[in-house]
């Protein structure tokens, strides 16, 4: 390669690394072929308990998230439903390793189809078990990254990040990946340096490279004055980080006094179990995502783990929100295949017209509210109709609780601002008791701009002024009315957005557990 070549991309996990690049795509070893259907049945049996095997030895040391993206793997190994659809094709002649890629190239496919984060998420789980069962299959080993290295390639599995021992420091640069991925998520709670969305480059590029995971770049054979750079810039970050975490234990306030809430955002119940409740003033979203996988989940199981959140809380608020499974990643008896996901049947609107399995949440969380201070909110509301008929459904199935004798309680039922139509006439939502400005997707339908497409993630972004001049309106109109307002989406950790939101009158934010620290400390450096 002649000279430096810079790529961008964007930032899944801030931080700086510098180090040889180590090619994640490498070719893999070659299948050999059985003599007999029953023989390559049995193949493929052997290297599904042998991936199965593999995980369970990762899962002995693993905790929080990292344990339970294992779990997640070892069941999805072990369901005949994933397993079904490879076994038949085996029994039509196909060899082991082309049934295994056929049947979860299909399964990936509903995954990465999806408009969902979460579900896009799952993609990289399926891939990592259909390449654990192919390296079985194939005998193949995985060969280990150096230490220090940056690993490179079209995306990472989440066993090869659990695998790495990154106390050497080292990054990830990914030419496609998503800021929403478990390994994302894995790489920022564990101060791992991230980029995706690099776009297409050379093919397996070697050589030393710089990671810049704070802006989204990366530096394929940097220059000398790359590299002086590149410190320069990488010794501000690990100052600012340090002094971000004296922060962390005190209440935020702008360096005027301006007390500001801090809560934090989870996709699963583990994680309060790495936070400590007095770092933050409860929970402003848990996603419920996570509940519905491949099957619907019984009201016991969604009851423990809302009642899991909310006694650790304790007297601080949990904002629930209700499932907001999008409309092409298909749950059994739940979602719809549609043409247009992004703008279909998705959110409060699919758990409307599947009302037998919203009720089954909502009985789930009038009886969690009993164990500490709930609110519900409901996701991607246009219209006050949509609203009422959630609420009239929270209403009855009470009632029928009651009834019944079984204790229950009813929470403060709120809306998700990130439809244009609420964030412009919030007049028309009043009767919710709080709004939760979605950021994430209130600037996605704004701008018209994905933000984990790189080639438009330019245009996604919060600061523009069309979409503070939204934000700024509902914030004044929720004091007017005196209805909360908060902001639940990425902006509301990003140390360059944070003095804008707080100018726009917010005073309550919602951040990612990792980003605690960071967020309190920007808040320190506005001057409201």
């Amino acid at each position: 390669m002649s000279g430096p070549l810079r790529l961008q991309g964007i930032s899944a996990s801030a931080g700086y690394a510098e180090g040889p690049l180590f090619d994640l795509d490498r070719v893999a070893a070659s299948y050999v072929g059985k003599a007999t259907a029953a023989e390559e049945k049995a193949a493929l049996e052997s290297a599904i308990g042998s991936a199965a095997a593999r995980l369970a030895a990762l899962i002995q040391t693993a905790d929080g998230d990292a344990a339970d993206i294992l779990e997640f793997q070892i069941a999805m190994l072990e369901d005949d439903a994933l397993n079904r659809p490879a076994f038949a094709a085996i029994g039509t002649g196909q060899p082991a390793d082309v049934a295994w890629r056929q049947a979860l190239d299909a399964e990936i496919a509903g995954y990465d189809a999806s408009d969902q984060d979460y579900f896009r998420a799952r993609a990289a789980d399926i891939r990592d078990i259909r390449d654990q069962v192919l390296r079985a299959l194939t005998k193949d080993s995985d060969i280990q990254a150096p230490a220090g290295a940056i690993l490179y390639g079209e995306d990472i599995a989440p066993t090869r990040f659990l695998e790495t021992d990154w106390s050497g420091g080292g990054g990830i640069a990914l030419e496609a990946g998503s800021t929403a991925s478990h390994v994302a998520m894995l790489a920022r709670s564990r101060g791992v340096p991230m980029v995706v969305g690099l776009g297409a480059a050379p093919a397996h590029p070697s050589g030393n490279a710089l990671l810049d995971a704070e802006h989204g770049g990366i530096v394929l054979s940097p220059s000398k004055a790359d590299i002086v750079a590149f410190h320069q810039s990488s010794s501000s970050f690990s100052a600012r980080r340090d002094r971000a975490g004296t922060f962390l234990a005190r209440p935020a306030v702008t360096s005027t006094g301006t007390p500001v809430r801090v809560q934090v955002n989870i996709a699963d119940p583990s994680e309060v179990d790495s936070i400590d409740i007095a770092t933050c003033d409860g929970v402003g979203l848990m996603r419920t995502e996570f509940l519905f996988g491949r099957t619907l989940p019984d009201e016991e199981t969604q009851y423990r783990a809302y009642r899991k959140v909310l006694e650790w809380a304790g007297d601080k608020p949990v904002t629930i929100r209700t499932v907001d499974a999008g409309g092409d990643k298909p749950v059994p008896g739940f979602t719809v295949e549609e043409s247009n996901p992004f703008l279909g049947l998705r959110g409060i609107r699919l758990s409307l017209a599947r009302p037998e399995v919203f009720r089954v949440q909502i009985r789930a969380l009038l009886r969690a509210a009993v164990h500490g201070s709930l609110k519900v909110m409901f996701p991607m509301i246009a219209v006050i109709e949509e609203y009422r008929q959630a609420a009239a459904m929270f209403a009855e199935e009470q009632a029928a609780l009651a009834a019944r004798g079984i204790a229950q309680k009813m929470p403060p039922l709120g809306i998700m601002v990130e439809v244009p139509s609420v964030a412009i006439a919030p007049e028309a939502l009043a009767e919710a008791a709080f709004f939760s400005i979605g950021s994430n997707d209130l600037t996605q339908y704004v701008m018209a701009a994905a933000r984990d497409n790189a080639a438009v993630a330019h245009l996604n972004s919060v600061r523009h002024p069309a979409v503070l001049r939204l934000i700024a309106a509902v914030t004044a109109f929720g004091s007017r009315e005196n209805i909360p307002v908060s902001l639940c989406g990425d902006a509301g950790a990003d140390p360059a957005s944070i003095p804008s939101l707080l100018e726009a009158g917010l005073r309550d934010l919602s951040v990612a557990p990792a980003q605690l620290a960071m967020a309190k400390a920007a808040i320190a450096d506005v001057s409201i």
